[in-house]
Formats: structure tokens, C-alpha cells, sequence
């Protein structure tokens, strides 16, 4: 049995580069296979920031500058 581990965004899935090469070496024991990659959208990608959890840390955090820190305002 072979698990493959993704991410699911939408209707796409994000799965590690070892894993998908695995999967293209068994898919071509069978039959010919193209391979069309594409880059994520930008949405994509600021979604799966937001939700993916690897900056859920920075809630907890306090702030380190605030408006009083600043040299410059602009306008």
C-alpha cells in the first residue's frame, strides 16, 4: 500500500516532490504520462497562508513597534 500525503486547495492538491515523483514512476508503468505543471494562483497561495497554520504562532505575539516607533509618517 503507498500513502500519499496532500494538501487539498479547492480542487487542486499540494502533494511533496518526492511523493508526486513516486506516483508518476507508477502511473508510467502503465501507460504513457505528461506531465503539465503550473503554478499556484495567488489566491491560492495567500489562502493556503491564512488557513495553513504555520503563522498561527504570531497571535500570541505582542507587538514590537507601534505607531511611536516610527521616524517617518507618511500620509
Amino acid at each position: 500500500m503507498t500513502t500519499v500525503h496532500a494538501q487539498i486547495l479547492g480542487d487542486q492538491a499540494i502533494v511533496p516532490r518526492h511523493e508526486l515523483d513516486a506516483l508518476i514512476d507508477l502511473a508510467r508503468r502503465s501507460a504513457e504520462v505528461e506531465l503539465e505543471t503550473d503554478d499556484l494562483p495567488n489566491a491560492g497561495l495567500l489562502w493556503l497562508a491564512e488557513h495553513g497554520g504555520a503563522f498561527n504562532w504570531l497571535a500570541d505575539e505582542e507587538d514590537l513597534y507601534s505607531v511611536q516607533d516610527l521616524k517617518v509618517r507618511y500620509r
